[in-house]
């Protein structure tokens, strides 16, 4: 078999050569070939991955692991991370968005977490096409037939839509679970002379070389990428999550290691590499589906619904017991040795033999050179004064509160059970989702975000606004910014412009994340994200999650009541770079506002005190679509009007429409304004009007009832 076959380049595959001293044979080649794929190695983006910061006050565990955790104090920590499962989506969309939700929620039980909630990351192409409605309805009932079954509630996310995305569509899958802090798993921990085990699904063909499969271009004849899509069984994940927990319970587990991308061979070099000891794994022990599996098809698979257990020996009865009780194949294949030998045995023959840290660790990383794009200037040609006011602004609101992207995704949601596990405060549909932790006050915030948009406008700007966009979430809603875990979706690195791109988004994150404090505790690249008809929008997704301190502290979006005063805090001067008012005109241009770092730790303080003082009975920061839009869904989820006065020397459509910065929304009480302005004195704070009526009016703009803008918005 020829190197190149397996995905190798001629760099890796000497040096592959100078580390055995011989030739590799064809499963070695083959094990190889995948383990140093993009997707396994990280070869392109290890280096920037450096940038971000990954230390802070609350973090137990950063980036390393299966997931990243938090302190929530007294003894409790979160687990969280998101996933990427773009490629298998597109290719077998039920399938590809079910088994990224299983592959994440078992990242999480790796650590010894139980999953507690889900969020996803969707990014569809044009909504009026026949092949985008079949993906994106495939991808929904993946991802709500999984987690459904599976017992882990799906309580937000973000959905989006653009031409870019008609082919490759992005499903990213994020979860988060509880550990007590001393019951944590790590796969650091194996030590010589401990049982290798397999709990879980039989192996079979399926997903075999998936990583592979992610780590290339989506080909014009997707049906040949079928082999490379795995199958779930959320009932068999289900009795999985409860075996591990049982066990890690008992304290029967030395350490654990999910099986998702590159199998058994993946989740075994990695716990030997970081452990500091060799395997010797035996594959005629492994329970298999299939007939005449190969050693290296055996060691590739990437069948769902497994895990790898280093187990003491003195331990293993109980294992098998506990197995036994949840209707599970338990096996065990292999030992931990001394050294750093990796071997495969089938049969009594050697199959493989390298070194554990040359499989995970080693891999050549790739100095892709970087170029900034020759149109990037071009792209923020824009003179407002070319964009006409609206000649009908009701009908301006109507339509942009149709666009795919701001309109309800009801439809979506609804598919999705967000109550199991009864510990949603706030679910799916608004800004941020909050949960219970049973026996205490203090609630779990967590949002998801993106903005392809600004990010190819301008990639550095853009990724700070990604980062920002969520902390300010949170802290409107009472929530500190804890850690946050990303999904960086980009297209080919050996595009020099491209890979230009991904190194500022990742700039431009890495200085919002360290203005905040809030430390990037886990994450996944998914590069290659192109197909025959074009790549993406650079797309970094950011998953960040927060502390209230209580119930009491939390504030709520869509809580507007009669007689309240509205309250503009944030500067007036917003960009429409970038904007839904502007894509929305088929328009993509502009320069993106710079990050302010000191406004934007302003403007979260203030926010925090205003929650936990109760000082506002609504607050929402504003994103997408602006103040009209934040204007129309608080209208709207509150079911009551509201007349706005704007006697501000802005352009009308700019502080209406406009986007970036440091802003938020808030409906005052009257008898809590007094307090309010304090909160806010020294910040851009200004009264726009009052709530009351039926119908939601800006003086020299829009003026239409609530049920007009639910009906747009509804079927949008």
């Amino acid at each position: 078999m020829e190197y190149t076959q397996a995905g190798l380049r001629e760099t890796e595959y000497e040096e592959i050569r100078r580390v055995l001293g011989r030739e590799p044979n064809e499963c070695e080649l083959r094990i190889m070939g995948v383990m140093w794929s993009e997707h396994c190695s990280y070869k392109s983006t290890k280096n920037l991955l450096k940038l971000f910061p990954n230390n802070g006050d609350r973090v137990v565990l950063g980036p390393g692991e299966n997931a990243g955790i938090i302190d929530l104090g007294d003894g409790l920590g979160a687990a969280f991370k998101a996933e990427s499962h773009n490629h298998p989506s597109a290719v077998a969309p039920y399938q590809g968005a079910a088994t990224g939700v299983g592959g994440i929620i078992r990242d999480i039980l790796a650590l010894g977490a139980r999953p507690v909630a889900s969020m996803d990351g969707l990014f569809f192409g044009e909504p009026s096409s026949s092949r985008t409605q079949s993906l994106a309805s495939g991808i929904v009932h993946g991802v709500g037939g999984y987690g459904n079954a599976v017992g882990v509630p799906t309580v937000g996310g973000k959905t989006a839509y653009d031409p870019s995305y008609n082919e490759n569509p992005l499903l990213n899958a994020f979860c988060i679970g509880l550990i007590p802090l001393d019951e944590i798993v790590s796969s650091r921990t194996a030590r010589p002379g401990q049982a290798v085990v397999l709990l879980g699904s039989k192996t079979g063909r399926d997903g075999i070389a998936g990583a592979a499969f992610a780590s290339v271009e989506l080909s014009e004849d997707n049906k040949a990428s079928r082999p490379s899509i795995q199958i779930g069984d959320p009932f068999g994940e289900k009795l999985l999550i409860e075996a591990c927990l049982e066990m890690n319970e008992k304290k029967l587990i030395v350490s654990m290691q999910d099986m998702g991308a590159a199998g058994i061979i993946s989740s075994s070099s990695e716990v030997a590499a970081k452990s500091g000891v060799g395997m010797i794994l035996h594959f005629d022990k492994i329970p298999l589906r299939a007939e005449n599996m190969e050693p290296w098809e055996i060691a590739l698979s990437e069948s769902q619904e497994r895990m790898l257990l280093i187990v003491d020996r003195s331990y293993l009865h109980e294992v098998m017991e506990v197995a036994e009780k949840w209707e599970l194949d338990c096996a065990e294949f292999g030992e931990t040795v001394e050294g750093d030998e990796y071997t495969i045995l089938f049969h009594g023959e050697r199959a493989a033999s390298l070194p554990a840290t040359l499989i995970g660790d080693r891999c050549p990383l790739i100095p892709w050179p970087s170029r900034r794009p020759a149109d990037l200037e071009k792209k923020w040609e824009f003179d407002v004064d070319d964009i006409p006011l609206p000649e009908d602004w009701n009908e301006t609101l109507l339509s942009l509160l149709a666009d795919p992207s701001l309109a309800s995704k009801k439809r979506i949601y609804e598919q999705y059970d967000s109550m199991v596990q009864l510990n949603t405060v706030i679910g799916p549909g608004h800004p941020v989702s909050m949960l219970r932790i049973k026996g205490r006050d203090s609630l779990i915030a967590m949002t998801l975000d993106a903005d392809p948009w600004k990010c190819s406008l301008d990639p550095f700007r853009g990724g700070a606004e990604t980062v920002a966009r969520t902390v300010r979430d949170l802290a409107v809603a009472g929530a500190r910014a804890a850690g946050l875990t990303d999904c960086l979706n980009f297209p080919s690195p050996e595009v020099p412009e491209q890979y230009w791109v991904l190194e500022e988004c990742v700039k431009g994150m890495a200085e919002a994340c360290g203005a905040f404090d809030c430390p990037v505790v886990s994450g996944n690249v998914s590069l290659y994200n192109e197909s025959p008809d074009g790549a993406i929008l650079p797309t970094p997704v950011v998953g960040t999650v927060g502390i209230i301190p209580s119930i009491d502290a939390a504030l709520s979006a869509g809580t507007w009541e009669e007689g309240d005063v509205l309250f503009l805090v944030g500067p007036c001067n917003p960009s429409l770079a970038g904007s839904r008012y502007l894509l929305s005109q088929g328009k993509l241009a502009g320069r993106p506002l710079p990050f302010y770092p000191e406004a934007e730790k302003d403007f979260v303080e203030r926010a925090l005190k205003t929650a936990s003082a109760k000082a506002a009975h609504s607050g929402r920061a504003l994103s997408g679509g602006g103040l009209a839009a934040a204007l129309a869904k608080e209208s709207m989820e509150s079911g009551i009007g509201a007349s706005i006065s704007l006697s501000i020397p802005t352009r009308k459509d700019i502080l209406l429409f406009g986007e970036g910065c440091a802003r938020a929304l808030y409906a005052v009480p009257m008898s809590r304004v007094p307090l309010f302005k304090v909160l806010w004195n020294g910040y851009p704070c200004i009264q726009l009007g009052r709530v009351g009526g039926e119908r939601l009016s800006v003086e020299g703009a829009f003026s239409l009832t609530v049920s007009e803008l639910l009906s747009k918005w509804r079927n949008g």
